[in-house]
C-alpha cells in the first residue's frame, strides 16, 4: 500500500520512502507495458478508441485531474479509508489518461498494415542492402556483395535495437516529465493556497 500511495501521490503528499528508493525497472516496464498496447491494437484492432482515438476527451480528463491533483490529494492521510481510495482511484484514472495519450500519439506511427508488413521489411531489407553495396562497387569490386550485405545488415540490425530502446524508453521519459510538471505545480500551490491547510 505504501508502495502504491508514493507512486500515485508523489512525493509531496505521500510519506512514504518511494522516493528514496531507485525505480528503473518500474519505468522500463511501463514502457514495455505501454508498447504491449499499441502492438495488440495493431495486430488485433481490438480497442481501437480506447487505445488508438479519443485523444481530446484524454486530454481532458488528463488535464482536469492534473489540476485538481493539490486539491484530492493534500488532505489524503486525514481521510478515512472510504475517502482515500476514490482519491487513488482519481490518480490511476489520471496516470490511465496519460498511458491512453501515449499510445494515441504512438499507434499512427505504425503506418503499415500488419497484412503489408511482411513485404514492408522484404523491401525494406533489400534496399538497404543494395544501397551499401552500391557505396562499395568502386572500391571492393568483387567484394562489394559482400561488404555490402554485412554492413547493410549490421545497419538494420542497429536501427532495430534503436527503436525498441526508444519505443521503452520514451514512454517512461513521458512519465518522469508528467511525475516533475506535476510535482512543481502541487508545490506552488501548496506553498501559494493550501499553506494554512497543509504543513508540507
Amino acid at each position: 500500500m505504501d508502495y502504491l500511495e508514493g507512486l500515485l501521490l508523489g512525493p509531496l503528499w505521500s510519506d512514504t520512502d518511494y522516493e528514496n528508493r531507485r525505480h528503473l525497472s518500474l519505468f522500463l516496464l511501463y514502457g514495455i507495458f505501454v508498447d504491449l498496447l499499441v502492438v495488440y491494437n495493431y495486430l488485433t484492432g481490438s480497442m481501437n478508441t480506447l487505445i488508438a482515438g479519443a485523444f481530446l476527451p484524454k486530454v481532458i480528463v488528463f488535464v482536469v485531474l492534473f489540476f485538481f491533483c493539490p486539491a484530492l490529494c493534500f488532505s489524503y492521510y486525514r481521510m478515512p479509508l472510504w475517502g482515500k481510495i476514490p482519491v487513488l482511484i482519481a490518480q490511476l484514472t489520471k496516470f490511465g489518461a496519460l498511458t491512453l495519450l501515449i499510445t494515441a500519439w504512438a499507434r499512427p506511427k505504425l503506418s503499415v498494415s500488419f497484412g503489408d508488413l511482411k513485404d514492408f521489411l522484404i523491401s525494406y531489407l533489400n534496399k538497404t542492402l543494395e544501397r551499401f553495396t552500391e557505396k562499395y562497387v568502386d572500391t571492393a569490386g568483387t567484394f562489394a556483395t559482400v561488404l555490402g550485405v554485412i554492413s547493410g545488415g549490421v545497419y538494420v540490425v542497429v536501427v532495430v535495437l534503436l527503436n525498441l530502446l526508444a519505443a521503452i524508453l520514451i514512454p517512461g521519459l513521458v512519465f518522469c516529465v508528467a511525475r516533475f510538471l506535476q510535482y512543481w505545480y502541487d508545490k506552488v500551490v501548496s506553498m501559494l493556497v493550501l499553506s494554512d491547510y497543509t504543513d508540507k
